[in-house]
């Protein structure tokens, strides 16, 4: 799996806490410290990803209870709303209709910069490549792809379109050429290395120490969170019989199940309102 980084997992932490239970999102810096301590990052390297954070326009300076802080920016509510929907409703093999959102956009030679980035963020929000400039999507992403291209302000350069695919080629085979779909199987069974044993280690323990169950959900989610955007979530009549993408949603929904909330014990120590 991706290391987990620092601004990573600061924001895999606003993403699981800081917005539930009557939390509003902001946090004092030494609370952060403290919480990500527990995920074995030192006080120099919060810092430094807080600042990074705070460059992207994700994090704003805040006061909390006195002392120094930061709150989540509204971009970055927004940002985290919408992966609520993919982290955990994310379709395993979604079933239904294979209705699709396509994605055609044309960028002028002199902002080719743009181009890279409309590629680079369809690709991340799960876009597959139809044809150059043709970008395509399960018909759901089409709400997160508007609200993403807007905050990006590259809106102004795509066309979205509803549709299905007629022909000539069979759909199940189309979308192989679409999606890498060995490659994101791959990252599936990457998480399934990695946070399959730590189940299991859960499993046979009768006792959830609240610090212990804040580390390894945070890493678990921090590990999981990019796997819906990496799989569309193409209906099961589409993929592979042996597709490992059910296994991994259990694994991860059986961690969340066991540790989130024992997890929000330790987390809301953070918070000097709770």
């Amino acid at each position: 799996m991706t290391e987990h980084t620092p601004s990573s997992l600061i924001l895999t932490f606003f993403g699981a806490y800081g917005r539930a239970d009557g939390w509003d999102g902001r946090i004092p810096v030494a609370g952060l410290i403290r919480l990500m301590g527990a995920v074995d990052v030192d006080p120099q390297s919060v810092r430094s990803a807080v600042s990074r954070l705070k460059r992207r326009g994700l994090l704003e300076p805040d006061r909390v209870g006195g002392a120094a802080g930061y709150a989540l920016s509204e971009d970055a509510r927004q940002l985290l709303a919408d992966g609520d929907r993919r982290i955990y409703g994310q379709p395993a093999g979604a079933t239904g209709g294979p209705d699709w959102v396509l994605a055609v956009f044309s960028v002028p030679e002199s902002e080719r910069h743009k181009r890279h980035l409309l590629r680079s963020r369809l690709a991340r929000l799960g876009f597959g490549t139809a044809a150059p400039g043709v970008w395509i999507a399960p018909a759901r992403l089409h709400e997160e792809a508007l609200h993403t291209l807007r905050r990006l302000g590259l809106d102004t350069y795509v066309d979205l379109f509803a549709g299905t695919h007629l022909g000539f080629e069979p759909t199940a085979a189309a979308v192989r050429r679409w999606w890498d779909l060995d490659a994101v199987a791959k990252r599936h069974h990457a998480f399934l290395d990695s946070h399959e044993p730590v189940l299991r280690a859960w499993a046979a323990r009768e006792a959830t120490p609240p610090q212990e169950a804040f580390a390894d959900y945070l890493r678990a989610l921090d590990s999981w969170r990019r796997l819906p955007y990496a799989d569309p979530g193409l209906p099961s009549a589409l993929l592979p019989p042996d597709w490992p993408g059910a296994r991994a949603a259990a694994v991860f929904e059986e961690l969340h199940t066991r540790l989130r909330d024992a997890g929000a014990q330790f987390a809301r120590s953070a918070d000097p309102a709770a």
